[in-house]
């Protein structure tokens, strides 16, 4: 009979050392994949990629899985979707491979699921700019970056700056406006579909600018602040933000509906479209497919993908 801190894990073969990848694996032993669901802010964050020397979100939470876990090595994370320095996070997801023995130890004196002990510790080591909301044992298949179906971003825009709430300066920006929402909702729309949005990112050897652009809207909030709602299956590096940065001019008149469109087509850099600040942006939801479907999930985000001919 399991234990009860083993009770609801998966099967794990006896010397099986878990889902095989490099980013993944321990070097021996079975381990147990964790899902951990956590936010940030990022404002005091270089991002989520460990840096030699700086303090980023990858790097803390490492430090400390293996201060709580008393690994012998640093815990490798995959995450959903790495964001910039600045940029704020309400609902990223990231999985870790862990020792069988180490989580069973958890609770340690406890009467506490691991789970549930888990969070609780990791409370008392993190600052509090970095939450752990939760902590469970993955299914089968699942991979927090190449299972995943969308990731949701929303920026936030002032456009009246003597109307903006100082308690929220470090996740709005501000610009002189006014801003035409309907405009910017008109441009953005225009981006939809599967799409080489190679004018919108950051180059990178070896890596595809092949997205799909699953819903870009504009409106404002209850409070008056313009809100960009952007979701796709994934992004490439700086993306959003030039995303943001295409339909900004829009609303402010400065450019056609049309334009956001033309730099698409063009699939090269356009030194009219501003990245935006990092500070506007937060990842606000990652969503996965059915258990049972996972698996197929992980192989189609792995394959090349071709926009459509034009």
């Amino acid at each position: 009979m399991p234990s009860a801190s083993t009770a609801g894990m998966p099967p794990i073969p006896s010397g099986s050392t878990g889902p095989a990848g490099p980013e993944t694996a321990y070097p021996t032993g079975p381990v147990v994949r964790i899902r951990l669901d956590l936010g940030y802010d990022g404002t005091d964050f270089s991002g989520w990629a460990a840096q030699p020397g700086r303090r980023t979100v990858e790097g803390e939470l490492t430090a400390a899985l293996g201060t709580v876990l008393r690994l012998a090595e640093p815990p490798r994370l995959v995450v959903a979707g790495r964001t910039d320095a600045g940029v704020h996070a309400r609902g990223q997801v990231v999985h870790v491979d862990v020792p069988v023995e180490a989580w069973q130890r958890v609770p340690g004196r406890s009467e506490r699921p691991p789970e549930r002990a888990l969070v609780v510790r990791l409370r008392s080591v993190l600052a509090p700019d970095l939450v752990v909301h939760r902590a469970t044992v993955a299914p089968p298949g699942f991979d927090a970056r190449f299972a995943a179906t969308s990731r949701r971003y929303a920026y936030r825009i002032c456009d009246e700056p003597a109307a903006l709430d100082p308690l929220r300066r470090h996740d709005t920006v501000v610009l002189d406006g006014p801003l035409d929402v309907v405009r910017m909702t008109g441009a953005a729309t225009d981006l939809l579909g599967l799409r080489d949005f190679a004018a919108f990112c950051r180059r990178r050897e070896g890596a595809t600018t092949v997205r799909t652009l699953v819903a870009y809207t504009w409106s404002r909030d209850a409070d008056g602040i313009v809100v960009g709602t952007v979701v796709a299956d994934a992004f490439c590096h700086s993306m959003v933000r030039a995303l943001v940065g295409a339909v900004v001019p829009v609303g402010l008149g400065r450019a056609p509906i049309d334009f956001p469109a033309a730099v698409l087509a063009a699939r090269t850099r356009d030194p009219r479209v501003k990245v935006m600040p990092a500070h506007g942006l937060c990842l606000e939801e990652v969503t996965y497919p059915p258990d049972d479907e996972l698996a197929d999930r992980v192989r189609t985000a792995r394959a090349v993908r071709t926009p459509p001919s034009t």
